[in-house]
């Protein structure tokens, strides 16, 4: 995991500044997230990055705890916070199975561009469901890269050995939802945005 935070963290100028390769798509996504979000909601952001998406759907929560494992992102993202005037936003360096993570429970997790970067998945939405409340969400949109470009499968390799790329893994669209659904979720509602390649947006309750 320490190779991943470096990564990471060399990488975090460089994506903060970097602009949605895809707005109309992004757009979608906070638009039916939203939808589901309540001013009374205590809501988990797992893997924030630097802080964007906490920072907008800041609003329509009563408190958003977003984590990341690098350090200099939490940093870009606390100082986005404060020049933002967001009070509601606490950002937290850890790891998904540290305890830094937090307790909970919370209504709302989001993990989002985050399940095809870890290196177990099931796990890591195990670990994400117990943080849950009964009956929690569970929102995610991740790429599935499975079955999609078998170059990648050497490219991909090929820039992480010059440390140019993190651990990336080739989850397909169907194998994710049935990977939620056997940690305990319903899924509740599926989109795509963009559709390719996909990333299946996957809102499901815990059951």
């Amino acid at each position: 995991m320490q190779k991943a935070e470096k990564f990471w963290d060399k990488a975090s100028r460089r994506y903060a500044k970097s602009p949605v390769k895809n707005m109309e798509a992004y757009n979608r996504t906070m638009e039916r997230t939203k939808f589901y979000l309540s001013k009374e909601d205590d809501v988990l952001e797992v893997g924030c990055g630097a802080g964007s998406t906490a920072l907008l759907l800041a609003d329509q929560a009563r408190r958003i705890t977003a984590t990341d494992i690098s350090s200099e992102m939490i940093r870009i993202a606390e100082d986005k916070a404060k020049a933002q005037g967001v009070e509601n936003a606490e950002f937290i360096c850890a790891e998904i199975f540290e305890d830094a993570l937090g307790k909970g429970p919370f209504d709302v997790a989001l993990p989002f561009n985050l399940l095809h970067l870890v290196e177990d998945a099931p796990a890591a939405i195990r670990r994400i469901r117990g943080l849950l409340k009964p009956g929690g969400l569970f929102i995610s949109k991740t790429v599935c890269l499975g079955g999609h470009s078998r170059l990648l499968r050497y490219v991909i390799p090929a820039m992480q050995a010059i440390g140019l790329a993190p651990y990336v893994s080739y989850l397909t669209a169907a194998g994710l939802a049935s990977i939620i659904r056997e940690e305990g979720f319903e899924i509740i509602e599926t989109g795509n945005y963009p559709a390719k390649p996909p990333r299946p947006f996957i809102v499901a309750k815990k059951v």
